[in-house]
Parts: C-alpha cells; sequence; structure tokens
C-alpha cells in the first residue's frame, strides 16, 4: 500500500492523489488521548483524478455523487487507538467504495412466470389448509 491503493486489477490511485488531515479522536485512549493524532480524514479528488478510466470515472462520479463534497470524497476512520491502522483502515474504506462505484451494473431481471405445475401445487396446498380451518371451525360449533 505504499506506492498507491489498489482499487481493481490495474487501477491504482497512487499516494500523490491523496490527501492526509489528522485530528483528536474521541472514545477511549489511555493517557495519551489528549496527545494523539489518531483520527483521519482522507481526502481523494475523486473529479480531477486521471487514476481512474474514461467510463469508470463517470460511472463513479454518477454513483458516488450524493457523498461527494466540490469533487472530492472524504473518508474518516477513528475506530483504532493508533494512526498507521486508521490510516489503512481509510485506504481500505476507499478502495471498497471506488470497487462498488465502478463496477459494472447489473444483468436486467428478465420477467419469468411460475410454472403450471407449481401454481397447481400452491392452489392444491391452499385448499388443504381451508379444509383443516373448515373442520376446525365445524367441530367448535358443535360442542355449544
Amino acid at each position: 500500500m505504499r506506492d498507491g491503493v489498489l482499487v481493481r486489477g490495474s487501477i491504482v490511485i497512487p499516494v500523490s492523489e491523496l490527501e492526509w488531515r489528522f485530528s483528536r479522536s474521541s472514545g477511549p485512549g489511555g493517557q495519551s488521548v489528549n496527545t494523539t493524532d489518531s483520527r483521519v480524514q482522507l481526502v481523494f479528488d475523486l473529479e480531477g483524478s486521471p487514476s481512474i478510466p474514461g467510463m469508470l470515472h463517470s460511472r463513479a462520479m454518477e454513483r458516488l455523487a450524493p457523498q461527494l463534497v466540490d469533487g472530492c470524497l472524504i473518508i474518516t476512520a477513528s475506530e483504532h487507538r493508533s494512526q498507521y491502522l486508521n490510516r489503512k483502515a481509510a485506504q481500505e474504506r476507499l478502495a471498497a467504495m471506488l470497487r462498488t462505484a465502478i463496477a459494472p451494473p447489473p444483468r436486467a431481471r428478465r420477467a419469468t412466470r411460475p410454472s403450471r405445475a407449481s401454481t397447481d401445487r400452491r392452489i392444491k396446498a391452499k385448499k388443504e389448509r381451508g379444509v383443516t380451518k373448515r373442520l376446525r371451525g365445524a367441530a367448535g360449533r358443535d360442542a355449544d
């Protein structure tokens, strides 16, 4: 991960395109809680990135549009106590987000109909259930 973030196949985002911000994290941390900047913000300029090829770039821009701030994708990680682990978590989260964003669209669903036999089985089961309920009700009325 030193030379870049592997997204998929030959698509690698170089470290030079990533911008890091660090701040103090909330939560547990022991004695170093007020002195360590362990919270990580990873800023990736998706709009201006030359690392993602044409069609995949437009697909990612479209799918990630609600999460973009001025064309940049901002990922925050503060679940670990160490800055190093939070940096790795942010990079992995970036790669996962981009992987799902550039994935090809799912195949269109072709409409199908249930088979005649499955429809007949369903109707037969419903009728048997109805008979069971009818018999149950008749016994209750005779007892009164």
